[in-house]
Formats: structure tokens, C-alpha cells, sequence
């Protein structure tokens, strides 16, 4: 049985997670201290805090929480060098899928085009844009080695009862091609927390992607 420590389980994500593990005789909610693995789901001050006890008593860590400053990701990297650490905006199975259609995509452009990446999620998410976007523009620098992306636009939108959709465009004067992907529950975000907590425990010190833990 997994132990499993919930930071921000009073938040809607956590709630999830929590209400997951309750339905699966597979996971278990513990303290701290006796739990196998952290996940957290807060506020990047919380997490801060939550990461510097996780090194402390060398506990792995799934961190869900984004909007973190260079300095903070300073700090969750040097961590990680003391812990395994999967760092992800987006544990969704659909959004590695997504990513990966979009790295074929760029693989065998061969024209000039635009991009406009247009991320929609409920009012309550504070960070624009979003974490999931940030990878996004992140992937696409990387994987467009011959330059054939000229611009990248982000559209960000609040709406109510909105989990999450991104929707990346590529365009320029003669064609269009998008990738789309919408989340209609949070409880696959917590589905892939508590499938790389099974994982993570079995990893060496290191920041991780949720891409890495699918492999």
C-alpha cells in the first residue's frame, strides 16, 4: 500500500487526490512522517516550505503547484539533488499526448508559421499564463531547431467551471493546423499524481518531468 501525504488537501485539487485514494485500496492518506511519497497541490510559498521537510527527511515529491518565481525554482532544483523530484504543471496523460503530436508536428515542418497557444481555466487560477502554456512554449523552442516558428502568442482566459483546454495553433498565410485538449475533471490531474507516486519512490535524486515518469 502506497502512503501518501496530501499538502493543500484542503485545496480542489487536493480534495481530489483525497477522494481518489478513498476509492482505491491501493493508496493511503498518512502524516508527514510516515507517509512514502509528498504530493502537493498549494501555493508556491507552501511548497517551499513542504519541499524544505521533504529533504530534510528524504521524502519524494510530486509538485502540481505552479506560478513559481526563478528564485524558487532555483531552490526546487538544488533539492533535487538530495530527492527525486517530478515537477509538473500538467499530469494529464492527454497533455503528454498532446505534446507529443505537437513534437511530430515540428519534426516535419519544413514552412515558416506562427504560433498561438490560447489556454482557458477556471477563475480561480491566479498565474496567467498557465504552467501547462509555459511547457508549451518551452517544447516548442526546443524542438523548432531550424527556427520555422517566427512568433508564439498566448491567450489567456478565466471562466467559470473551466478545469482546463489548451489549444495550440499553428498558422501562417496559406494554412492552419491546431492541437486541442481539454480537461472535463480535475480527477485526471489527480490520476496522474497518484500514478507517478507509485513510480517516484523508485527513482534517484533528480528533477523529473511527467513525461519520464510515463517512461
Amino acid at each position: 500500500m502506497h502512503k501518501i501525504y496530501i499538502n493543500g488537501a484542503s485545496g480542489k485539487m487536493g480534495r481530489s487526490v483525497l477522494k481518489l485514494i478513498k476509492e482505491d485500496n491501493e493508496f493511503v492518506v498518512e502524516n508527514f512522517l510516515n507517509s512514502d511519497v509528498v504530493i502537493d497541490f498549494s501555493n508556491p510559498i507552501s511548497t517551499i516550505q513542504i519541499l524544505n521537510e521533504c529533504v530534510k527527511n528524504k521524502k519524494p515529491l510530486i509538485v502540481g503547484t505552479t506560478g513559481f518565481s526563478k528564485d524558487d525554482l532555483d531552490i526546487i532544483k538544488k533539492a533535487s539533488s538530495k530527492i527525486p523530484i517530478l515537477l509538473a504543471a500538467n499530469m494529464s496523460i492527454g497533455v503528454n499526448n498532446l505534446k507529443e503530436s505537437i513534437e511530430t508536428f515540428l519534426d516535419q515542418l519544413t514552412d515558416e508559421m506562427d504560433c498561438a497557444i490560447d489556454e482557458t481555466h477556471h477563475i480561480e487560477k491566479i498565474d496567467k499564463p498557465s504552467g501547462t502554456a509555459i511547457e508549451l512554449i518551452d517544447l516548442i523552442k526546443q524542438i523548432d531547431k531550424n527556427k520555422n516558428i517566427k512568433n508564439i502568442e498566448v491567450n489567456s482566459q478565466r471562466v467559470k467551471d473551466i478545469f482546463g483546454i489548451h489549444k495550440v495553433t499553428f498558422y501562417n498565410k496559406t494554412k492552419s493546423n491546431y492541437f486541442k485538449h481539454e480537461a472535463l475533471s480535475r480527477d485526471v490531474f489527480a490520476q496522474g499524481a497518484l500514478f507517478s507516486s507509485k513510480i517516484i519512490v523508485g527513482l534517484e535524486p533528480n528533477i523529473y518531468k511527467f513525461k519520464d515518469i510515463l517512461n
